[in-house]
């Protein structure tokens, strides 16, 4: 059997994910908002440290964690306020450079 990591690599959808960790959704917020929970969602887990040295249990409850915290930022809230992908921050006007860019501006 392969890791935690190896089995979130074979889900396939938002709601394959919630239903591998147990978190309860409503297919409406879902519906709305699924791509933006899974990205927060992966925000979130780069955030969590020492997460791959947890046992599989504890990284099985920290992911749920992640991944309800990132489903309750979509049920307060909208994607176009959120603005966790780079169209959305485009949107309100908010630019991001990059350091190489720059680097190669100045040559």
């Amino acid at each position: 059997m392969g890791s935690l990591f190896d089995d979130m690599r074979q889900l396939e959808s938002a709601e394959a994910f919630f239903e591998f960790f147990g978190v309860e959704y409503d297919q409406a917020v879902v519906n709305v908002s699924r791509l933006h929970i899974l990205q927060r969602f992966h925000r979130y887990l780069r955030q969590v440290p020492d997460l791959a040295a947890q046992d599989v249990a504890g990284q099985r409850r920290l992911c749920a964690e992640q991944l309800e915290r990132a489903y309750r930022d979509f049920v307060a809230s909208s994607p176009l306020r959120e603005k966790v992908f780079k169209v959305f921050r485009d949107a309100e006007g908010v630019k991001t450079v990059s350091v190489d860019s720059l680097r190669a501006a100045l040559r």
